[in-house]
C-alpha cells in the first residue's frame, strides 16, 4: 500500500501541471490580445487549453497513443500545404496554425518532465512573440500573469522534485496545501511587480539626485577652461569613462572624426590659456540656431549628427567641423572669437543635441575659399607671441621646413617630422622640467598628443606662421550594439591649428598613433555591451518621460507593423522575384515536395521503433546469456511499467518500486509483478547477476497475463 506520508502528493502534481497550463494560457492570451490570430486558430487552441485542463483536474480521461500522434502530425503536414496553397494564401499565417498546432498537441499529450519543459518553452515563446507584436496595456496585465504561473510551477516543480527523489516523506504540513502554494505565488509575484516598479518609477531618479549630492558625477576635462598645464591633458587619458554618444547621419562611411572644444592661444612655456577672450551671446529661438549664415557658407562636405553629452565640469560644447546649425534645448548660447561655443553654465545631465557641420578638406587638394578670410593684425600678434623658449627648437624648425616653399608647405613638413621621428608614450616624466618643450624635443623624444601640439605650435611661431592649440576628442570607438560612436575621457585629444594664407585657420596633427591602441580586445568587447546597456538605461528608465514613451510606443508600433503576421502580405506585393519564381515554384512542385518530406517523416518515424525493437531485443539476449548489468535491468523495469500501463496500473512518480508492486491487487498479474520487483531489486541494487534470466522469463509471464487476469 502507498504510504499515509505521500498523500500530498497528487496535490503537488496536479498543481504543478495547473502551473504550466497557466504558463501557456497567458502566453496565448497575450498573443490572442495582440490581434493578429484568427478566430478559428483563437478557438482551437482554447479548447484544447480547456480539455487539458479538464484532463488534469479528472474530469476527463485522454489518452492518445504515440502512434496516433504521429499519425495526426503526419496529417496535419498534407493540411499545412493545402492551408498555404488554398486557405490562408499567406506562408506566415500557415506557419503560424501549423505552430499553434503544434503547442496543442504537446499541451495534450505532455507525460514526462521533458514534455514539461518542451512546454515551458511554448509559453516562453508565446510571450515573446506577444511582446513583439503588441504595446497595449493588456501585454503587461498578461505579463504579470505569466510571472504568477512562472513562480507557481517553480516552487511546485522543486517541492515535486524533492517527492520523486527523496526517500522519506514529511508527515506534517500537507493540509490545505495547494491553496497555500498559490497563495504564496501571488505573494511573491506581488513582491516582484512592486519592487520592479519602484525600480523603474522611483529608485533611477531617487538615486540620482542623492548621489549627485554626495558624490561629484561631473567629468573634469582639462583644457576646455581658459588655463591649462602641460601633463593635465595627458592624465584624463587613463580614464574609460563615457564622455559623449554620437549618432552620425551619414549615406556615406564616416571615420574617427575630431570633436573640437577648445581653442588656447597665450603660452609661457608651460602652461597654455586664454586671457578674458570675447564671448558673443547667440539667442536660441525655438530650440534652434543657424550659426553660419546660409550666403557664408563655403563649399564643402557636411556631416549633421546627433550629441549625447555626459555631465562635464566645463560649459563647453563639442563639434565636428564648423558647426552651421544647432538645435538644442536652451535659451542663450555664447560664442568666441576663436570659434569656441559655451553654454554659459556646466553642462547638466542629459544634455543633448543636432548639429550640421562643414568639414575640413585637406588643402592640398581642395581650392582656395573665397572670399579669402583675412586674419587681424591683433589676432596675428597674438598667436605669434612666445615666450623664453630654448634657441634649439627655432633652429629645429628651420632644420625641419628647409626647402619648404609656403606657410602651408612648412607646417606639413614639421608635421611629418614630428610624426616620424617622434614616439608616443602617457609615461609622465620622472621628474618637472624646467623647460618641458625641449626636453620632449632633444632628450625624451616621446610623449603624448600634449607634447606633440605644443611643440609643433611653438615651432611654427617661431617660423612667422601663426598657430593655436585645439583641444577636444579624437575618434571614439563605434558601438555596433546601440550603433552609437562612443567618446571616452581616453580619447581626449589636443592638435594645432595653423593660420594658412587663403585658407584660414588650418588643422594639423603632429602625434603619431598610439600602437597599443589598435585592434578590438575581448574586453573592449563586452565594455561596448555595457556602454549599450547603460545608454539604454540612461534614455529609457533615468531620463524616461512623456516624450520617450511616445517614441517607445511608436517604434514598438513601427516594429509590431514590420514583424506582425501580414508582413509577409507586404513582401509578397513588392518582391518581384518571390512573384516570380517562387510562388509558381511552389503551385508546380509544392505537392510532389510535401509528399517527399511527408514520405521521408514514415520512414523517419518507421525506422526509428524499428531500430528501437531491435537493440531493445538484443539487450534481452544479452540479459539471457547472464550478461546484464545495472542498465538492463532498469531498461527491463521500463518495460515492465510500459505492460503494466496498457493493463490500466500507472506507478505514481512517488512510490518506490517496493510500494508500486504492494499497491497493485492480489492477482496473477500483481504476484508476478512483485516477484519481479524483487528480482529487478535483487539485481538493481544487489548486484546478483543469476537474477537476470529470472527478470527476462517473467517479463515474459507478465506479457502473457490475460487483461483482468
Amino acid at each position: 500500500m502507498p504510504r499515509a506520508e505521500s498523500s500530498a502528493a497528487p496535490s503537488v502534481e496536479r498543481f504543478f501541471q495547473l502551473s504550466l497550463l497557466g504558463l501557456v494560457a497567458s502566453g496565448y492570451l497575450a498573443v490572442a490580445g495582440s490581434g493578429y490570430l484568427d478566430n478559428p486558430t483563437i478557438a482551437l487552441t482554447a479548447a484544447g487549453l480547456v480539455l487539458r485542463a479538464l484532463v488534469i483536474c479528472g474530469l476527463f480521461r485522454l489518452d492518445i497513443s504515440e502512434g496516433a500522434i504521429s499519425a495526426t502530425t503526419l496529417a496535419y503536414a498534407g493540411f499545412f500545404v493545402a492551408d498555404y496553397l488554398w486557405l490562408s494564401r499567406d506562408f506566415l499565417s500557415a506557419t503560424v496554425h501549423l505552430l499553434f498546432f503544434l503547442a496543442v498537441m504537446k499541451i495534450l499529450t505532455a507525460r514526462g518532465n521533458r514534455d514539461y519543459l518542451y512546454t515551458a518553452v511554448i509559453a516562453f515563446l508565446e510571450l515573446l512573440a506577444a511582446a513583439i507584436l503588441s504595446v497595449n496595456f493588456n501585454f503587461v496585465l498578461f505579463l504579470s500573469l505569466y510571472l504568477l504561473f512562472a513562480i507557481a510551477a517553480l516552487c511546485s516543480g522543486e517541492i515535486r522534485r524533492a517527492y520523486a527523489r527523496s526517500a522519506l516523506t514529511a508527515r506534517g504540513g500537507t493540509r490545505r496545501f495547494a491553496p497555500r502554494l498559490g497563495a504564496l505565488a501571488v505573494l511573491l509575484t506581488a513582491g516582484i511587480l512592486a519592487m520592479t516598479a519602484g525600480l523603474f518609477f522611483l529608485l533611477p531618479r531617487t538615486a540620482e539626485a542623492a548621489f549627485a549630492r554626495l558624490i561629484a558625477h561631473r567629468v573634469f576635462l582639462p583644457g576646455f577652461s581658459n588655463q591649462v598645464t602641460l601633463g593635465e591633458i595627458g592624465e584624463i587619458k587613463t580614464s574609460q569613462r563615457a564622455v559623449m554618444h554620437i549618432k552620425v547621419y551619414s549615406a556615406q562611411p564616416v571615420g574617427p572624426l575630431k570633436w573640437r572644444g577648445g581653442v588656447l592661444n597665450d603660452f609661457d612655456g608651460k602652461r597654455w590659456s586664454n586671457t578674458g577672450p570675447r564671448m558673443d551671446r547667440i539667442e536660441v529661438a525655438d530650440d534652434h540656431v543657424d550659426l553660419v549664415p546660409i550666403d557664408d557658407r563655403h563649399p564643402g562636405s557636411r556631416i549633421n549628427y546627433h550629441v549625447d553629452l555626459e555631465p562635464l565640469d566645463t560649459d563647453v560644447l563639442l563639434f565636428a567641423g564648423t558647426p552651421e546649425t544647432i538645435d538644442i534645448r536652451a535659451r542663450i548660447m555664447y560664442r568666441a572669437g576663436d570659434g569656441v561655443y559655451r553654454l554659459g553654465h556646466a553642462n547638466p545631465q542629459g544634455l543633448h543635441y543636432d548639429a550640421y557641420s562643414r568639414l575640413e578638406d585637406r588643402p592640398e587638394t581642395s581650392p582656395p575659399l573665397y572670399p579669402p578670410p583675412v586674419l587681424s593684425l591683433a589676432e596675428r600678434q597674438r598667436t605669434l607671441e612666445l615666450p623664453a623658449i630654448d634657441g634649439r627648437i627655432a633652429e629645429l624648425a628651420r632644420s625641419f621646413t628647409a626647402g619648404a616653399a609656403g606657410d602651408l608647405e612648412r607646417a606639413r613638413k614639421l608635421e611629418l617630422h614630428l610624426r616620424g621621428e617622434y614616439g608616443y608614450t602617457l609615461q609622465m616624466p620622472a621628474r618637472e622640467e624646467a623647460d618641458p618643450l625641449a626636453d620632449f624635443l632633444f632628450r625624451r623624444r616621446k610623449g603624448y598628443c600634449e607634447y606633440f601640439a605644443s611643440a609643433m605650435t611653438v615651432m611654427l611661431r617661431t617660423l612667422g606662421i601663426p598657430a593655436r592649440l585645439a583641444t577636444g576628442f579624437q575618434g571614439g570607438v563605434y558601438n555596433p550594439v546601440s550603433e552609437l560612436w562612443l567618446v571616452r575621457a581616453a580619447d581626449a585629444h589636443s592638435w594645432v591649428e595653423a593660420w594658412i594664407p587663403g585658407r584660414g585657420w588650418t588643422t594639423f596633427d603632429p602625434t603619431p598613433p598610439d600602437a597599443g591602441g589598435a585592434g578590438l580586445s575581448l574586453a573592449t568587447s563586452i565594455a561596448l555591451w555595457l556602454d549599450a546597456a547603460e545608454t539604454f538605461w540612461q534614455e529609457w528608465v533615468v531620463t524616461y518621460d512623456v516624450a520617450r514613451q511616445g517614441s517607445l510606443a511608436g517604434r514598438l508600433e513601427q516594429r509590431a507593423r514590420q514583424y506582425g503576421v501580414r508582413w509577409f502580405d507586404w513582401l509578397l506585393s513588392v518582391g518581384a522575384v518571390w512573384n516570380r519564381y517562387v510562388v509558381p515554384g511552389a503551385r508546380r512542385f509544392g505537392p510532389w515536395a510535401a509528399a517527399a518530406l511527408a514520405a521521408g517523416f514514415l520512414l523517419w518515424i518507421g525506422v526509428g521503433p524499428l531500430m528501437r525493437r531491435a537493440h531493445w531485443r538484443s539487450r534481452v539476449a544479452r540479459v539471457r546469456r547472464g550478461e546484464a548489468s545495472g542498465a538492463d535491468a532498469t531498461l527491463l523495469y521500463r518495460r515492465m511499467l510500459h505492460v503494466l500501463e496498457r493493463r490500466g496500473y500507472q506507478k505514481p512518480v512517488w512510490f518506490t518500486p517496493l510500494e508500486f508492486a504492494g499497491s497493485l491487487p492480489d492477482s496473477q498479474l500483481g504476484r508476478a509483478a512483485r516477484e519481479f520487483t524483487a528480482a529487478y531489486n535483487a539485481l538493481r541494487f544487489g548486484g546478483h547477476a543469476e537474477s537476470a534470466a529470472r527478470l527476462s522469463l517473467l517479463l515474459d509471464e507478465l506479457e502473457r497475463v490475460p487483461a483482468g487476469g
